[in-house]
């Protein structure tokens, strides 16, 4: 049998050392390995709060000229599902979740599942050393990825409307093709359809994901945009 990973290795990469180590354990729990005990679920709905608030007050350190358009999307870039779950695969939490059945790696690996710990360790540092220790998580965790946004996230949604618009075509529809997945893991299937052009499909674990997605897709097939780096939107791959 595998040794278990050593929740001091964890709290070393986090740069905390928790008091009260069970937070720890509960924010590293699935819904699947719970038996009707704590999972990550309260953590996470309370480490999404903390996160945003931190990750603006941040920003607002960072950008002191950005007007509030700017900052909101810088936030909503920071804060989205995908990069809090490449910050989790940059704390390596992946062998400490904990999961049913033991788990697979590609469960070890998924964006929402990552996502939602990321959160999640977030909201138990909170409760146990209260929003200073938080805050200073977030900003070793995400002021790193400041550097990309010096420019503002162009959102591929706001292109594509004033794109369309630009060439006197409607605005753009998206409609969900399909929803799979569990209530607390869906997976969203959205096509972004523009009059008189091949319809984009994107795939998320969130609807704003897919259709921004979906979006990028009309963009790249028009030539507007080019694609993404092979692996950059699906952190689960490989």
């Amino acid at each position: 049998m595998a040794a278990k990973p050593d929740p001091a290795a964890l709290e070393a990469r986090l740069g905390y050392s928790f008091r009260q180590r069970g937070l720890l354990t509960e924010a590293l729990t699935h819904v699947s390995r719970s038996g009707g005990g704590p999972t990550y679920q309260r953590l996470e709905f309370l480490g999404d709060r903390v996160l945003g608030l931190a990750v603006a007050d941040l920003l607002m350190r960072s950008f002191p000229t950005a007007s509030e358009g700017d900052l909101s999307r810088r936030l909503a870039e920071l804060v989205r599902r995908e990069t809090c779950a490449e910050v989790a695969l940059a704390w390596e939490i992946g062998p400490y979740l904990r999961l049913g059945g033991g788990g697979t790696g590609a469960m070890r690996r998924n964006v929402s599942i990552l996502g939602d710990v990321c959160e999640a360790v977030i909201g138990a540092v909170f409760m146990d050393g209260g929003f200073e220790e938080a805050s200073a998580l977030v900003g070793r965790a995400f002021a790193p990825r400041l550097e990309a946004l010096a420019e503002v996230p162009a959102n591929p949604k706001t292109v594509l409307q004033e794109w369309a618009a630009a060439r006197g075509l409607p605005p753009p529809v998206y409609a969900i093709v399909d929803r799979s997945g569990p209530d607390h893991a869906p997976t969203f299937r959205i096509a972004a359809r523009v009059q008189g052009l091949s319809e984009g499909l994107g795939e998320g674990s969130s609807r704003r994901a897919a259709e921004q997605l979906a979006a990028e897709a009309v963009l790249i097939h028009e030539g507007v945009t080019r694609p993404a780096a092979a692996g950059q939107e699906e952190v689960s791959r490989g």
